[in-house]
């Protein structure tokens, strides 16, 4: 994983207070708050604006995957995070013992199926590749997109939790591969298709309501969070900061900004 260690360092020795004492109310030190690199980190740019109006100040550090920002904020190196929804945070609370919890929900970025050969998903032809993502969360709700779309079928009652042992009929032989989220805009040309997160799709000029093939909808379940440590759910930065994001000029940035491929979820 590639981080900015340098801004992370940099947070971390210049101010070694820690976040708990901003619990009277007054900025000691920055707010660390860990962002994949994206909507999220533009998000969060109108998010820290809004907060310093507010006394309180926040120090973004962006991250390229999905592991190291609750790894880093479990271990101390960042005070709160903003990029996962509660399916991904639950399995990670779960497989890793992390003491991370919810403190509010933030954007909804739709999945969407991209192809650089096709222009719709019934195209993609027998014994092609579709990549997804190979975290357990987003690659089963790529798997139920992909379903979906009608490339197979998964058991009855299949939800994000599936793997590609529940694909039960499969008479195009559509063959899964697992890469690692990041890694799937760079492997369009190499696949017929690949299911992209939207907070990956942006960067790499794809734009979901005009290029993806197929895409879930505005009514996804998949809200991402603002999480924080357990030791920290009632402090009073965690409200404030919660307060800020979910403003609304927060908001109408996010409608102007992205055009309906990202959705507020408050």
């Amino acid at each position: 994983m590639t981080i900015s260690r340098r801004v992370l360092l940099a947070a971390a020795t210049a101010a070694p207070v820690a976040a708990t004492a901003q619990e009277a109310g007054t900025t000691q030190r920055p707010i660390r708050i860990g962002v994949t690199a994206g909507p999220h980190a533009q998000v969060m740019e109108k998010v820290r604006e809004i907060a310093g109006r507010d006394g309180l100040t926040l120090r973004i550090v962006e991250f390229t995957d999905y592991i190291q920002p609750n790894a880093a904020l479990a271990a101390g190196d960042l005070d709160a995070n903003s990029y996962q929804h509660q399916p991904f945070l639950d399995q990670q609370v779960r497989d890793r013992r992390l003491p991370l919890v919810a403190a509010g929900k933030t954007l909804i970025f739709p999945m969407g199926l991209y192809s650089r050969k096709h222009r719709q998903a019934s195209a993609v032809p027998a014994g092609g590749r579709v990549a997804i993502p190979n975290d357990p969360t987003n690659g089963g709700r790529a798997l139920v997109l992909l379903a979906q779309a009608g490339l197979f079928t998964l058991r009855a009652g299949a939800d994000h939790r599936a793997t590609v042992a529940d694909i039960t009929e499969n008479p195009r032989r559509i063959r899964v591969v697992e890469l690692e989220a990041a890694q799937l805009p760079r492997a369009l040309d190499e696949v017929e298709a690949a299911t992209i997160n939207t907070n990956y799709a942006i960067p790499a000029g794809l734009n979901p309501v005009r290029d993806a093939i197929t895409i879930e909808s505005a009514e996804s379940p998949y809200a991402n969070l603002i999480v924080v440590r357990e030791a920290d759910r009632a402090a009073p930065w965690v409200a404030r900061l919660v307060r800020a994001y979910q403003n609304d000029e927060v908001k109408r940035f996010v409608e102007s900004t992205f055009q309906g491929s990202v959705v507020p979820a408050f």
